[in-house]
């Protein structure tokens, strides 16, 4: 009898092993329910929305609180300067904070620092608003590495894609809809507006998301200092950071200098029908869950030299018609797609890579990840803004095309 009590007592042990893994490490032992999933995603995009509403805004909030011309380009430099700060020393806290916690806390300060911006009227006030925007906004890099400590390794591609496709469909709808929302009733409602979103995503995430409490370990000094020997002593991460500075820094020039172009005189679209123009990149996202199940079959390496190469294709493909025109209209959208698809779908195969060097640091590694790459997209929109203003858009795209191809280059050396 005592036997057969330790048989079931074993049974009953091994069967619950995988339930107990995830409730106490974060459920690595089982993927994450479709639904779990779906709701990261819808996290990701909504939050990440808030860093780009300003973008196509800077002239109509700049006017509002009275900036001179020159210094418009400020209402969206502190948003940047803000998050690039968040990815270096709030990221890192994922490794060493309750997630769920840690993510919860900074949309609580996104969500003041948008009705701050949304209330402002002196320079100074939406200032600090948008700098705050940015630092609490990288909750949702918080969030990514999230997602990976919830799947196996067998599946953390597909999961981190589809993660990734609700962030990259949150970088891509952000412009239009503050667009058109600006238009309909003004620009600060564009940022009531992303409060109250943020309000219900608290909610949401508070009631679905389940804790994930990393193993005890560094101290916040020590987590800082570590990610100077991470970033020299791992290969992956360099590679893969600077791949996609190059990809995300064509990424940013084309959408800095496309709306110039579009609003001159070769087509003279609206402010409206420049937000149309920019969903046709929405449907780059689809990439990024294509490359996570590639990625998990092993074929990260021909999957990154086809990505790098579709962003530099796509500003190739802008050239083989005449602006102005239909046609040239046409092949523009398509470019923006092929774009797109590629930055996402290398976005999402560097995250897989990066993430399966280990789970104790991968907020770490996503935060190096990420502000590497995001130094080249700010180095991205300051090159266009300067080349579109010496040459056009002709000087401006051959560097667009330059950036990948120098990232193709770089790749073509990986052993």
């Amino acid at each position: 009898m005592p036997s057969i009590r330790r048989v079931t007592a074993c049974v009953r042990t091994t069967a619950l092993e995988p339930l107990m893994t995830q409730t106490i490490a974060g459920a690595e032992a089982l993927p994450p329910a479709r639904s779990l999933t779906a709701i990261l995603a819808l996290a990701c995009g909504l939050i990440v929305a808030n860093i780009y509403y300003a973008q196509p805004l800077a002239g109509p909030i700049g006017a509002a609180l009275g900036l001179p011309p020159q210094a418009t380009g400020l209402v969206v430099t502190f948003t940047q300067i803000g998050y690039g700060l968040g990815l270096l020393f709030i990221v890192p806290l994922g490794d060493l904070l309750e997630n769920r916690r840690l993510v919860l806390t900074l949309l609580g300060l996104t969500t003041l620092a948008l009705i701050g911006a949304g209330l402002s009227t002196a320079p100074s006030q939406f200032f600090a608003a948008a700098l705050l925007i940015g630092v609490a906004s990288v909750a949702v890099q918080v969030l990514v590495p999230y997602a990976a400590h919830l799947a196996p390794e067998a599946e953390r591609g597909r999961v981190v894609g589809e993660v990734m496709s609700g962030l990259m469909l949150g970088i891509m709808l952000s412009r239009p809809i503050s667009s058109f929302i600006a238009e309909m009733a003004g620009w600060p409602v564009v940022f009531e507006s992303a409060a109250a979103a943020m309000l219900l995503l608290m909610v949401l995430l508070r009631r679905t998301l389940p804790p994930h409490r990393p193993a005890a370990g560094l101290h916040y000094g020590q987590l800082l200092a570590s990610m100077g020997r991470l970033l020299l002593t791992t290969p992956v991460l360099r590679r893969r950071a600077l791949y996609h500075a190059g990809l995300f820094s064509a990424f940013s020039l084309f959408w800095t200098t496309v709306p110039l172009l579009l609003a001159g005189p070769e087509y003279r679209l609206s402010q409206g029908g420049i937000a149309l123009f920019a969903l046709f990149g929405v449907s780059g996202a689809i990439a990024a869950p294509i490359a996570g199940r590639i990625a998990d079959r092993g074929w990260t390496r021909p999957a990154t030299a086809l990505a790098i190469f579709a962003v530099a294709a796509s500003f190739l493909l802008a050239h083989l018609s005449a602006h102005g025109s239909s046609v040239g209209l046409v092949l523009l959208g398509l470019a923006a797609i092929l774009l797109d698809f590629g930055l996402s779908a290398n976005m999402t195969l560097g995250q897989r890579a990066i993430f399966s060097l280990g789970a104790a640091y991968r907020g770490r590694l996503n935060g190096l990840y990420m502000a590497i790459f995001f130094v080249g997209g700010a180095l991205g929109s300051a090159l266009g803004g300067w080349a579109f203003a010496h040459g056009g858009w002709a000087l401006a795209s051959w560097l667009g095309m330059a950036l990948p191809t120098a990232a193709l280059i770089y790749f073509a050396t990986e052993q």
